[in-house]
């Protein structure tokens, strides 16, 4: 008698069964409007490219969810989504025409690089659905929103405008983690997913005091392009320093004691132990000249409470525009930030020694002007990790941008408070944990970008206001735009607002 065994087609099974839902229309049927709503929120894929291993996965699991609510009786929806709007698919414009810099895209012109955006967007939908459907997920793709729709658009300026009218916008100035390559900064997430180990410079330069010129202050850097923009010296004030002579010298130096060690093989003379308090309000010589028309607090010691002895000279150099810590100590004393350097990352024309050169190519002529000018101590190179521009590879750098942002700060206790009444997590652990320590830590949030592909912030200056005393509002619909303006907008991407021009008052 032979063996015959029921032989399982895998492949045949599944087309049936797709079949069959397709002819029966299995998903819509289990949409009862009648049941009680389950809302299933999901964020939506960029539209950027075929669907990879990790969207699968992911998608396997949020179909288990809404089909076992489904089951106990509830109407849930499941509306799919394309995230349309950024860096992602600039990048796939800027690459195909091999932009480099904002001025060739604005030469390209605004209008034609939106709509190539806008008309990449579309390419994948299909292949998006066929894989969806494939492994067994019901998602509504035939209603599908895409962010880059004008009412989508529309309930995000709502959202702001009701920020706007609760005073929780303003514009002010923020260090970000800045793509030279692409011209803006990058979220947090982003500049913290690409970190490579590198070499960079690592310089001790000379500070003479003003009523002593003999005495000169050591600060050290790993960024000496960012030397031009010196503001302020920065110590510990519970730091032990030393003023002190090296071996067969007649400068003095000062220094924190602990680290002397490193950068002095030889045997020094102490002439007086300091702590860092007794530093503060020295006023110095700073290297370069191109920002000398600024009275104290700007070229003197200043206390800031990064500053370590792990390495360097316990001494830190200020450049508050082109770092967090910098940027917060010197804001404490009205120091404003001087920003020689353009989106690209290339010194401006006021920089007359180093104009329209890539900041971090200048490192070597900066170093060896400083050693010209009797300032430059000593020079090394330090191995570390550094992060890159997850787009572009290249190395990110501090900067200072103009931003408009919402005030997270002045909401934060009710969102913890709320986190801990009203949400459930799983794992329970996460929100005290991670989502927990994540809310406690919540700063001011930067929400604009220089960009061009995405939802314009519909906000208004008056044209004839001083610079820094801007008239501004709001706009919180379409509607209110068209009523103000007296124009149709089936489309409010920035090629159709840039120019729109507001009578009011």
């Amino acid at each position: 008698m032979s063996d015959q065994r029921h032989q399982i087609k895998f492949p045949e099974m599944e087309r049936d069964l797709l079949k069959f839902w397709e002819e029966n229309n299995t998903f819509e049927k289990s949409l009862d409007e009648s049941n009680p709503s389950f809302t299933f929120y999901d964020g939506p894929p960029f539209a950027t490219g075929l669907p990879h291993y990790g969207h699968l996965l992911a998608g396997t699991l949020k179909d288990v969810v809404p089909r076992y609510w489904t089951m106990k009786g509830y109407h849930v929806k499941r509306r799919w989504g394309w995230d349309c709007h950024g860096l992602p698919i600039e990048q796939l414009i800027d690459e195909k025409h091999k932009f480099k810099s904002t001025e060739e895209i604005e030469s390209f012109g605004i209008p034609n690089y939106n709509a190539e955006c806008r008309e990449i967007v579309m390419k994948y939908v299909t292949e998006w659905k066929k894989s969806v459907n494939r492994i067994g997920r019901w998602v509504d793709f035939d209603n599908s929103y895409k962010t880059m729709d004008r009412d989508f658009m529309e309930s995000v300026w709502w959202v702001f405008s009701e920020l706007w009218k609760k005073g929780l916008i303003y514009r002010g100035s923020k260090v970000m983690q800045f793509s030279t390559p692409l011209g803006t900064p990058l979220s947090n997430f982003e500049a913290g997913s690409n970190y490579m180990d590198v070499q960079d410079p690592a310089i001790t330069v000379a500070f003479p005091l003003v009523d002593e010129p003999n005495t000169q202050l050591l600060a050290w850097t790993t960024t000496p392009w960012t030397l031009i923009s010196n503001l302020a010296l920065a110590i510990g004030t519970d730091v032990d320093y030393v003023k002190f002579k090296p071996k067969d010298s007649d400068v003095t130096y000062i220094m924190a004691e602990a680290l002397v060690p490193s950068l002095f093989k030889d045997e020094v003379e102490v002439l007086e132990k300091l702590k860092g308090q007794d530093l503060i309000g020295l006023k110095y010589e700073p290297i370069f000249n191109y920002f000398l028309d600024r009275e104290a607090p700007y070229y003197t010691v200043i206390e800031s409470s990064h500053v370590t002895t792990d390495a360097g000279t316990g001494i830190v150099h200020m450049a508050p525009a082109f770092g967090e810590e910098d940027y917060q100590a010197c804001k404490k004393l009205n120091i404003e930030p001087v920003c020689p350097v353009d989106p690209h990352g290339r010194f401006e024309n006021e920089i007359e020694a180093f104009a329209g050169v890539y900041v971090k190519d200048a490192d070597k002529a900066i170093i060896q002007d400083i050693k010209e000018r009797g300032r430059l101590i000593k020079q090394a190179t330090i191995q570390h990790s550094y992060a890159f521009c997850p787009r572009t590879d290249t190395p990110l750098i501090s900067r200072t941008v103009q931003s408009w942002f919402v005030k997270v700060e002045a909401v934060k206790e009710a969102l913890v408070e709320n986190n801990k009444k009203y949400t459930k997590w799983v794992p329970g652990h996460i929100k005290e944990k991670r989502f927990g320590n994540w809310l406690e830590n919540a700063r001011d949030w930067a929400i604009s970008r220089n960009r061009y592909w995405g939802n314009p912030i519909p906000i208004w200056e008056a044209i004839d206001d001083p610079k820094d005393n801007k008239e501004t509002f709001c706009v919180g619909s379409v509607e209110e735009l068209q009523k103000l303006t007296g124009k149709e907008f089936s489309d409010i991407h920035r090629e159709h607002l840039d120019d729109v021009i507001i009578e009011k008052n």
